[in-house]
Protein backbone atom coordinates (compact mmCIF):
# COMPACT_ATOMS: atom_id res chain seq x y z
CA UNK A 1 0.00 0.00 0.00
CA UNK A 2 2.72 2.43 0.30
CA UNK A 3 4.25 2.01 -3.14
CA UNK A 4 0.75 2.73 -4.29
CA UNK A 5 0.12 6.10 -1.76
CA UNK A 6 3.73 7.21 -2.51
CA UNK A 7 2.71 7.11 -6.19
CA UNK A 8 -0.25 8.50 -5.94
CA UNK A 9 1.30 11.39 -4.51
CA UNK A 10 3.99 11.54 -6.99
CA UNK A 11 1.45 11.71 -9.49
CA UNK A 12 -0.51 14.61 -8.01
CA UNK A 13 2.79 16.76 -8.55
CA UNK A 14 2.05 17.04 -12.18
CA UNK A 15 2.15 19.84 -14.97
CA UNK A 16 -1.44 19.35 -15.86
CA UNK A 17 -4.19 17.68 -14.08
CA UNK A 18 -6.52 16.91 -16.88
CA UNK A 19 -3.73 14.12 -18.27
CA UNK A 20 -4.09 10.59 -17.25
CA UNK A 21 -1.51 8.48 -16.12
CA UNK A 22 -1.41 6.41 -19.31
CA UNK A 23 -1.22 9.14 -21.47
CA UNK A 24 1.59 10.88 -19.42
CA UNK A 25 3.34 7.48 -19.47
CA UNK A 26 3.23 7.38 -23.42
CA UNK A 27 4.47 11.01 -23.42
CA UNK A 28 7.50 9.52 -21.01
CA UNK A 29 8.42 6.98 -23.34
CA UNK A 30 8.68 8.95 -26.59
CA UNK A 31 10.75 11.36 -24.50
CA UNK A 32 12.76 8.70 -23.62
CA UNK A 33 12.82 6.54 -26.01
CA UNK A 34 11.59 7.84 -29.13
CA UNK A 35 9.14 7.10 -31.59
CA UNK A 36 7.21 4.32 -31.64
CA UNK A 37 4.31 2.35 -33.72
CA UNK A 38 0.93 2.19 -32.02
CA UNK A 39 1.32 -1.59 -31.55
CA UNK A 40 4.65 -0.94 -29.80
CA UNK A 41 3.41 1.24 -27.25
CA UNK A 42 0.40 -1.09 -26.90
CA UNK A 43 2.42 -4.17 -25.81
CA UNK A 44 5.11 -1.83 -23.71
CA UNK A 45 1.81 -0.70 -21.49
CA UNK A 46 -0.32 -3.51 -21.89
CA UNK A 47 -2.61 -2.32 -22.78
CA UNK A 48 -4.74 -3.33 -26.13
CA UNK A 49 -4.34 -1.68 -29.73
CA UNK A 50 -7.59 0.63 -29.71
CA UNK A 51 -6.61 0.68 -26.38
CA UNK A 52 -3.64 2.97 -27.34
CA UNK A 53 -4.88 4.44 -30.16
CA UNK A 54 -7.63 6.27 -27.89
CA UNK A 55 -5.01 7.56 -26.02
CA UNK A 56 -2.74 8.64 -28.75
CA UNK A 57 -5.24 10.67 -30.46
CA UNK A 58 -5.66 12.26 -27.16
CA UNK A 59 -2.34 13.31 -26.78
CA UNK A 60 -2.55 14.04 -30.90
CA UNK A 61 -5.28 16.13 -30.51
CA UNK A 62 -3.65 18.09 -27.91
CA UNK A 63 -0.69 18.47 -29.91
CA UNK A 64 1.80 16.64 -27.63
CA UNK A 65 2.38 13.72 -29.94
CA UNK A 66 2.19 13.51 -34.24
CA UNK A 67 1.94 10.49 -36.72
CA UNK A 68 4.53 10.30 -39.36
CA UNK A 69 4.29 7.48 -41.90
CA UNK A 70 7.44 5.12 -41.57
CA UNK A 71 9.98 5.78 -44.29
CA UNK A 72 10.66 1.81 -44.82
CA UNK A 73 7.31 0.57 -44.57
CA UNK A 74 4.24 2.42 -45.63
CA UNK A 75 1.87 0.74 -43.52
CA UNK A 76 3.28 1.31 -40.12
CA UNK A 77 2.98 4.91 -38.52
CA UNK A 78 5.47 6.20 -36.02
CA UNK A 79 4.19 8.30 -33.15
CA UNK A 80 6.60 10.82 -31.93
CA UNK A 81 6.13 13.69 -29.15
CA UNK A 82 6.22 17.15 -30.20
CA UNK A 83 8.33 20.18 -28.81
CA UNK A 84 5.46 21.18 -27.02
CA UNK A 85 4.81 17.01 -25.45
CA UNK A 86 8.28 17.09 -24.50
CA UNK A 87 8.19 20.35 -22.51
CA UNK A 88 5.25 19.30 -20.46
CA UNK A 89 7.33 15.90 -19.67
CA UNK A 90 10.01 17.99 -18.48
CA UNK A 91 7.85 20.33 -16.54
CA UNK A 92 6.07 17.28 -15.08
CA UNK A 93 9.42 15.89 -14.06
CA UNK A 94 10.93 18.52 -12.58
CA UNK A 95 7.96 19.17 -10.41
CA UNK A 96 7.96 15.89 -8.89
CA UNK A 97 11.33 15.70 -8.28
CA UNK A 98 11.53 19.04 -6.25
CA UNK A 99 8.79 17.17 -4.22
CA UNK A 100 10.78 13.65 -3.85
CA UNK A 101 13.74 15.57 -2.99
CA UNK A 102 12.32 17.95 -0.64
CA UNK A 103 11.30 14.69 1.32
CA UNK A 104 14.25 12.68 1.00
CA UNK A 105 16.17 15.64 2.19
CA UNK A 106 14.10 14.93 5.64
CA UNK A 107 15.05 11.44 6.12
CA UNK A 108 18.08 10.08 7.51
CA UNK A 109 20.94 9.16 5.25
CA UNK A 110 20.53 5.34 6.85
CA UNK A 111 16.81 5.74 5.56
CA UNK A 112 17.83 7.10 2.29
CA UNK A 113 20.18 3.89 1.73
CA UNK A 114 17.47 1.50 2.25
CA UNK A 115 15.07 3.19 -0.09
CA UNK A 116 18.00 3.01 -2.88
CA UNK A 117 18.79 -0.91 -1.96
CA UNK A 118 14.29 -1.62 -2.08
CA UNK A 119 14.23 0.84 -5.05
CA UNK A 120 16.60 -1.45 -6.88
CA UNK A 121 14.41 -4.49 -5.97
CA UNK A 122 11.45 -3.36 -6.96
CA UNK A 123 12.64 -2.19 -10.38
CA UNK A 124 14.17 -5.87 -11.05
CA UNK A 125 10.53 -7.40 -9.68
CA UNK A 126 8.83 -4.86 -12.12
CA UNK A 127 10.54 -5.60 -15.09
CA UNK A 128 9.98 -9.67 -15.00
Amino acid sequence: MATFRLGRRLRSERALDSMSDGQFTVLHTLKASGPHTLGELADRERVTAPSMNRTVNCLEEEGWVTRTPDEVDRRKVNIEITDEGQALVTAALRRRDRWLAAAMAELTPRQRKTLTEAAAIMNEVATR
